[in-house]
């Protein structure tokens, strides 16, 4: 199992703090401390993780990364983070290891070029850069697990939220939701062979869920050479979510029922565990994993 969290909180935090060197009248005081962790929470990114072997297999071949901050206080930060999914593929381990391989590899790369230069004075990367240094960090993810696990693969979904924007790379089947308006959506294409004849018409929908070649994938993380990564800028979507999650998950839960269940919790942590029970009350085949990112209204 690769469970990786990593959380940066309060850079530069100093909201609610009073001046215990003069007095200041009870209607001027700064917010008490618990008034103050309320206030942040309203403003901050809030997540969850799920991450379960399910019941059929015996070892989990998912990894996940989560690292999220804000910055508070003179020059504040909007709430930024960096959110990753994997599903390994492989015999004897190669799978795990691909999977913890690319995420390692993505979030080191991410947090040098991005995270960093954003707490600078004058960040040089714009969204359209961001997008590049993205494709590049699945390249290097890409060729790490070339050299590292021959003849293990990944999917690998990455999500940078920086300056009010979800910049996304993604490789394979796992998927990335925007919930928002009373809405579920996918905003990644499946790189699977049925996603592909489904597209061309030559299955539909129902014959697609159920077709025994469902899993195999034509393009993964380890494949080789000259890989091409999809990547695309989405809004942040205010007051609504972002799901990254494998296909353990979306493979066995209907959309339906993952909304319900989004929609229905009072916490994204909350969420992520009654979406892994869902999956695994339908049978739980396969490795499930799912990071659920709750934005800020406003």
């Amino acid at each position: 199992m690769q469970f990786l969290k990593k959380t940066f909180k309060g850079l530069f935090g100093n909201l609610g703090r009073s001046d215990s060197t003069r007095s200041t009248p009870a209607a001027r005081r700064a917010p008490s401390t618990s008034t103050a962790w309320s206030l942040t929470c309203e403003q901050s990114i809030q997540v969850g993780t799920g991450h379960s072997t399910g019941v059929v297999r015996s070892h989990n071949e998912d990894a996940l990364f989560v690292l999220t901050g804000n910055a508070f206080g003179d020059d504040p930060l909007d709430g930024f983070g960096l959110f990753l999914v994997a599903d390994g593929m492989g015999g004897h381990r190669a799978g795990e290891v691909a999977s913890a391989v690319s995420v390692r590899t993505v979030a080191r790369r991410l947090t040098e070029d991005t995270i960093i230069d954003l707490l600078a004075q004058e960040p040089q990367n714009d969204a359209d850069s961001i997008q590049d240094i993205l494709r590049l960090a699945l390249q290097d993810a890409n060729q790490a697990v070339v050299n590292k696990v021959p003849g293990g693969g990944t999917t690998l979904t990455a999500a940078l939220v920086l300056d009010g924007q979800m910049v996304i790379g993604h490789v394979g089947d796992s998927r990335a939701y925007v919930i928002e308006n009373d809405s579920m959506k996918a905003i990644t294409r499946d790189h699977s062979l049925v996603e592909r004849l489904r597209e061309l018409g030559q299955l539909t929908e129902e014959e697609a869920a159920v077709h025994p070649q469902r899993n195999v994938l034509y393009r993964a993380i380890g494949q080789g050479a000259n890989l091409e990564i999809d990547t695309l800028t989405h809004p942040v979507p205010k007051g609504g979510f972002l799901l990254l999650c494998s296909d353990g998950l979306w493979g066995e839960v209907s959309e339906d029922v993952i909304y319900r269940i989004i929609s229905g919790s009072n916490h994204p942590q909350e969420a992520c565990e009654a979406l892994v029970r869902a999956a695994n009350a339908a049978g739980g085949p396969d490795n499930i994993t799912a990071v659920l990112v709750q934005f800020p209204k406003g």
